[in-house]
């Protein structure tokens, strides 16, 4: 059975940082691709970041040059380091992990809350 359980989020004013981490277990973390994504309220599922089992990593737009996504494949965990955070920031955040066989699993979420 593959685990993802995310944690990290909060409430944090508008300006402030949060570091996400996603804990895996159950795959082969080191092979895995790991993403991040976020739901806000009334919003559509959307992409934040990724990094691939080679360490190549992806940014949405929106988040470029505040965030930046990081693994360590020893802690079988990936993170996602939130700096200059807005209050559009403010969704539910999601690990997402991806195998080579194309098995992928999502964690429960966390909540990012972002205040003006």
């Amino acid at each position: 059975q593959v685990q993802l359980v995310e944690s990290g989020g909060g409430l944090v004013q508008a300006g402030g940082s949060l570091r996400l981490s996603c804990a895996a277990s159950g795959i082969i973390f080191s092979s895995s691709n790991m993403d991040w994504y976020r739901q806000a309220p009334g919003k559509q599922r959307e992409l934040v970041a990724g990094i691939t089992r080679g360490g190549r990593v992806n940014y949405n737009d929106s988040v470029k040059g505040r965030f930046t996504i990081s693994r360590d494949n020893a802690k079988n965990t990936v993170y996602l380091q939130m700096n200059s955070l807005k209050p559009e920031d403010t969704a539910v955040s999601y690990c997402q992990s991806t195998t080579v066989s194309g098995l992928a699993s999502w964690g429960p979420g966390t909540q990012v809350t972002v205040s003006s």
